[in-house]
């Protein structure tokens, strides 16, 4: 037993690079996108460097996002633009608009930032990761995450603060283009200004760590968030596994 574990630890720093490498091959499950469902996508930049350097990178990026979301059919409910990554909250209406959509805000941004810096090379941290969550236990949930998301940065002291998000338009301050909200939305309240303020006090009562972390990990893993007949009713339409486990058969229970 001691010969092997010091033959492990002499092998550990070459060990942790094939694991590194084999994690990242087996994390690299086909992209589980399902049209007519809310996404919760993530787009980072490479090594976590900044994407936008001032004020009007993020506006290109936002232009661009509403010109490819109208041109592929992607509705986006709910945004936030940060200096390292950005997260969306969309409704996709064919099985290919989201990746479409990705792809060309992606290649046009990044043309734009390297002439505007005079760099070249890739700006993204590879390709966009996304889950797929059930409106009912997740949309407003994922709204406030992306909300409190400069917040938990310690960008800004309260969502409001920050320009860059769709927070502004929902509490009634703003009117983003971009935005299309989602049908849930609607049924927080009767009159315009009864939404506003219940979506604001959402906002404020913030959002427990397990729903964070929820939210985060399904993301940049590609799971599915939801109840028990959700998650079966996404499994049902598409062959790649919808939730985290272990694949293949379960073990034969022994008395």
């Amino acid at each position: 037993m001691y010969a092997v574990v010091l033959h492990r630890r002499r092998m550990a720093p070459a060990s942790r690079k094939i694991g590194d490498t084999l994690q990242h091959a087996m994390a690299r499950l086909p992209r589980l996108s399902l049209p007519e469902l809310p996404h919760h996508v993530v787009q980072r930049g490479h090594n976590r460097q900044p994407i936008f350097l001032e004020p009007g990178d993020y506006a290109d990026f936002h232009r661009l996002l509403h010109e490819q979301s109208r041109q592929h059919a992607v509705a986006v409910h709910a945004y936030v633009l940060m200096p390292n990554h950005v997260h969306l909250l969309v409704t996709p209406t064919r099985p290919d608009a989201l990746g479409r959509m990705m792809q060309g805000v992606g290649r046009s941004y990044v043309r734009g930032f390297n002439a505007r810096n005079g760099r070249s090379g890739t700006l993204w941290e590879g390709r966009f990761r996304s889950s797929l969550l059930q409106p009912e236990t997740h949309l407003l949930a994922c709204m406030a995450y992306q909300d409190l998301n400069p917040v938990r940065a310690a960008l800004v002291e309260e969502a409001s603060a920050w320009e860059w998000s769709s927070h502004r338009h929902y509490i009634g301050r703003h009117v983003d283009r971009l935005v299309t909200p989602h049908p849930l939305f609607w049924q927080i309240g009767n009159t315009p200004f009864a939404r506003e303020h219940a979506y604001a006090q959402l906002v404020a009562a913030g959002l427990g760590p397990a729903m964070v972390q929820a939210l985060t990990d399904a993301a940049l893993h590609g799971w599915a968030l939801g109840d028990a007949a959700f998650l079966a009713d996404v499994q049902a339409r598409t062959q790649r596994r919808v939730i985290r486990g272990n694949p293949g058969r379960p073990r034969t229970k022994t008395s």
